[in-house]
């Protein structure tokens, strides 16, 4: 699985705290994370957390992620940014519990996290234990497990129901202003891992068209 690492700006310090306990948890499973920024709070370029959204749509809708780990302060504002996109189902964990529920009940694509709020003593182990709830075990089994069935015909539903209230990404990209897309795309290492990830041509010709190679 290709994991992609979204930090917005209030919380840019904590890339590396995320980022460490990230590669410590899934690296032994064999996934591989692909740090998108902000790396410091003196990045260049800044991401709002709704940036973040358009951010996680592009990996995600493009191929060039599986997943997306994400948040801001409370981890609110990049859930409802990453929700408003076609073809992401993002979750909010403040604890490991949150997190496994959301991979055996919802089994989304992107995971929202407070990185301020009830980030004190030990707050990089609660985040470790969150990734090893959330990525340990194959997604959508079901909790309860006799209640799998219903959760996958609901996830269907929800998938449907995006699918109809939602625009296809490339027109969104097209019509947002497009110094607020290119923000959002702009980070050091974006054209590094989005080229060589992505596989949905049509996105990637419309990257190129707003940003260039």
């Amino acid at each position: 699985m290709k994991i992609a690492l979204i930090n917005e700006n209030s919380q840019a310090g904590k890339n590396c705290v995320v980022e460490t306990a990230l590669k410590k948890v899934v690296g032994p499973m064999g996934h591989e994370v692909f740090n998108y920024g902000m790396y410091t709070a003196e990045d260049s370029e800044q991401l709002t957390y709704v940036q973040n959204g358009i951010l996680a749509a592009v990996l995600l809708n493009s191929g060039a992620a599986d997943f997306v780990v994400t948040g801001c302060g409370t981890g609110e504002g990049a859930l409802v940014a990453l929700n408003a996109f076609p073809g992401v189902i993002c979750g909010h964990a403040q604890d490991p519990v949150d997190a496994f529920l959301f991979s055996q009940i919802n089994a989304g694509n992107a995971l929202s996290m407070p990185f301020a709020k009830g980030f004190g003593w030990a707050g990089e182990l609660n985040i470790e234990y969150i990734f090893e709830k959330l990525f340990g075990q194959e997604m959508g089994i079901g909790y309860p497990k006799e209640r799998a069935a219903i959760m996958a015909k609901n996830r269907g539903i929800l998938n449907d129901v995006k699918a109809i209230t939602h625009t296809d990404l490339v027109t969104i990209l097209q019509k947002l202003d497009q110094d607020l897309v290119k923000g959002a795309l702009g980070g050091a290492k974006f054209k590094e891992y989005f080229y060589a990830n992505a596989t949905n041509d049509e996105i990637k010709e419309a990257v190129k068209a707003i940003i260039g190679e």
